[in-house]
């Protein structure tokens, strides 16, 4: 008897590698056989294949099944293979004609149905990659699959459907009954009333809010220190707001991600940056990303092209804190775990929010603050000093002054400030293009330092800092992204002495000597 062959995916990260599945009937007594390296979930894909078989009226026979998942070495997790299974092992019995250079993607229920499964999206681009471009998945993950340039899909209802589809004698199959889809339940309840958050809402906080713009305009990292109350949650919950839309690229690696790791399914991509703020007391694995078998990605790979706030950030372990330097140098995150090793985009705006002291109230003339020197050395010392070497911006936020909440004047919307991002970020581009490069904090080193290289008179500032050890030659480079950035929204074709020594006062609240 002929082998059957189906196709499937098998994720490693967000890198898709094509599986073969081959299946065999021997003559011997009944018995299902699983080779490949499966995971547990996949091991326990033959009860629902024989099960979901069965119910859909084409039952598998009842000799040795011997189903093998090539290549062997590479390892297989998740229920996203059981159509490819069970189809591979219909066309070595018979029941349907050969499956050709489809990939099947879908998770069986034990009554026939296909259920979706997480992923579907770097699944289905794999797949594209690879030359498969037909791919049969539930009608579940069918809007998500459908997001794929050049992708056929196929999207059905019931493994009854699938085997009709290819040449299933219809006499033999038994279509389930029609039901509610959950996602279609959801579709029909009212979803919540979200109140935008605008930057209208910030009161006074000038300084603060030319910041978070110079930040959004340039990609670049922010640290804001100050007492309770002050503002900095509201500012960093508002950058997204005025953040640019993603491009069709960005937005497909984003979608990508979230299709992991999202309680919800995708229906489209996602254009808005995304925004990230896990709470202090979050394990490494759900920030940086890793869990059981092949890692998962975590909170700084979900906000890959958005921002990943971390309030209270000295509470924060400072092995999770140290573990974000790599990410915020390369963009990307490699772990590396027995299971396998996982890659994750992760280029995303590092925004941390600190109290002046453990106690919150060591500013202004700290009349309520009872913390010790060693007290607030600890405090801070969490936060070690070859990370805020990589966070371009680091601003002192004070109390908001009764005159500034309570006076008739109003701060510029978030639609204001996006207009003029958007204006910087092109000006970015233009200049950028060439490089493939798209935003001032992408500028390495050595393109500063030459084709975009500043007059002496410009950088005399930072020079004398330089030349007293007072900062370290990162710094120096990243004030220099930080004054293009604010040249760009002030409309110059390249930054002048003050722009230079304004980004040097964000890095380290001193004036220039």
């Amino acid at each position: 008897m002929p082998l059957g062959r189906s196709y499937a995916v098998s994720l490693v990260g967000l890198n898709g590698y094509i599986v073969e599945v081959e299946s065999d009937i021997g003559q011997t007594l009944p018995a299902f056989v699983l080779l490949g390296l499966p995971d547990a979930s996949l091991s326990e894909a033959r009860e629902r294949i024989r099960a979901a078989a069965r119910n859909a009226g084409l039952p598998l026979t009842r000799r040795k099944i011997t189903v093998n998942l090539v290549p062997a070495s590479l390892p297989k997790r998740g229920s996203g293979f059981d159509l490819a299974i069970v189809m591979s092992a219909l066309a070595a019995a018979g029941d349907v004609r050969n499956c050709g250079r489809t990939v099947f993607l879908s998770e069986l229920g034990l009554d026939g149905r296909l259920r979706p499964i997480r992923g579907v999206l770097p699944a289905v681009m794999a797949a594209v990659e690879a030359g498969f471009t037909s791919v049969v998945v539930s009608s579940g993950n069918a809007a998500e699959a459908a997001l794929v340039p050049s992708a056929e899909v196929r999207s059905y209802d019931s493994l009854a459907e699938v085997a009709l589809a290819f040449g299933a004698d219809p006499a033999c199959v038994e279509l389930p009954a029609p039901q509610l889809s959950e996602a279609s339940a959801r579709a029909d309840q009212p979803g919540a009333v979200v109140i935008p958050k605008d930057m209208s809402d910030v009161a006074g906080q000038s300084e603060a809010r030319f910041a978070v713009e110079v930040a959004a305009a340039g990609a670049h990292n922010l640290m804001m220190v100050g007492p309770p109350g002050a503002g900095k949650t509201m500012l960093a919950e508002r950058m997204p707001g005025i953040l640019p839309d993603l491009t069709d690229k960005q937005a497909m690696e984003v979608t990508a991600i979230h299709s992991l790791g999202s309680s919800e399914f995708c229906r489209e991509l996602q254009r808005r940056p995304p925004f990230e703020s896990p709470h202090h007391t979050a394990s490494a694995a759900s920030i940086i990303g890793g869990g059981s078998g092949i890692p998962r990605p975590g909170a700084a790979s979900r906000a890959h092209r958005g921002v990943l706030f971390l309030d209270e950030a000295p509470e924060y372990q400072r092995r999770i804190l140290d573990a974000l330097r790599e990410p915020l140098e390369s963009g990307e995150l490699v772990l590396h775990r027995a299971a396998g090793t996982a890659t994750y985009p992760a280029r995303f705006q590092l925004i941390l929010a600190a109290n002046p002291c453990p106690c919150g109230q060591a500013t202004g003339k700290g009349i309520g603050c009872n913390c010790s020197a060693q007290q607030r050395r600890r405090y801070f010392d969490r936060m070690s000093a070859p990370l805020l070497d990589r966070v371009d911006l680091q601003l002192a936020v004070h109390r908001v002054a009764l005159q500034d909440f309570s006076g008739t004047a109003t701060a510029d919307s978030s639609a204001a400030v996006a207009t003029r991002v958007a204006a910087a970020r092109a000006a970015q581009h233009e200049r950028l293009s060439k490089w493939e490069l798209s935003t001032n904090a992408e500028v390495p080193a050595p393109l500063l330092h030459n084709d975009l290289r500043l007059t002496r008179k410009a950088t005399v500032s930072v020079d004398k800092k330089i030349e007293k050890a007072a900062i370290t030659k990162r710094g120096y480079d990243r004030v220099l992204r930080v004054a293009w950035t604010i040249a760009d929204l002030a409309g110059r074709s390249s930054p002048n002495a003050d722009d230079v020594t304004t980004a040097l006062l964000f890095r380290t609240q001193e004036e220039p000597a």
